[in-house]
């Protein structure tokens, strides 16, 4: 490695260690005991050194999904939703349609890497059915991804954990 760090390698290094995070489970049918999903976002933020601020299951319902996005976004103990669930493209699934409703800004980099990723390491073709979405409700990094553990552990591995400090490092650098 160069004595010149690039941006990247300055920016991560300049990051906050720990993120307060809440990590919203969608799904009609899981509960605290069944939701693996969850569990695994959980144990790998905490892995990592974040925290976990906040932890709920919610029905795969439009508006009641925009509005703890809103909720979340305007708690100051929040730092990051993590969303996984109701991505696909069933008549109920709605996450990415209400994620996206609200974001002031999108990262679409995330669903399209993650994409790629899915096709060539997990799932092949059947990835063009993920519609996982990224951006930010004002100074809150919002992350939705399927729910299933395969693919949460893909986001969460290669792509949210080693980024997340970065993500806010780019939110908080103007305030």
């Amino acid at each position: 490695m160069s004595d010149n760090p690039t941006s990247t390698e300055q920016h991560r290094r300049e990051a906050p260690k720990s993120v307060a995070c809440r990590i919203i489970t969608v799904s009609d049918t899981r509960t605290p005991e069944t939701d693996t999903s969850g569990q695994l976002i959980r144990l790998l933020l905490e892995e990592r050194g974040y925290t976990v601020a906040g932890y709920e299951i919610v029905q795969d319902d439009y508006e009641g999904i925009r509005a703890l996005l809103r909720e979340a976004a305007a708690d100051a103990a929040v730092e990051a939703v993590l969303l996984n669930g109701g991505t696909g493209i069933a008549g109920r699934d709605t996450t990415y349609e209400a994620v996206s409703s609200v974001l002031d800004k999108e990262m679409p980099g995330f669903g399209e890497i993650f994409r790629m990723l899915s096709f060539t390491e997990d799932i092949g073709s059947a990835a063009i059915l993920s519609r996982a979405i990224a951006g930010t409700i004002g100074s809150t990094a919002v992350f939705s991804m399927p729910g299933s553990t395969g693919a949460v552990r893909l986001a969460m591995t290669r792509l949210i954990v080693p980024e997340l400090g970065h993500v806010m490092r780019e939110l908080y650098k103007d305030k």
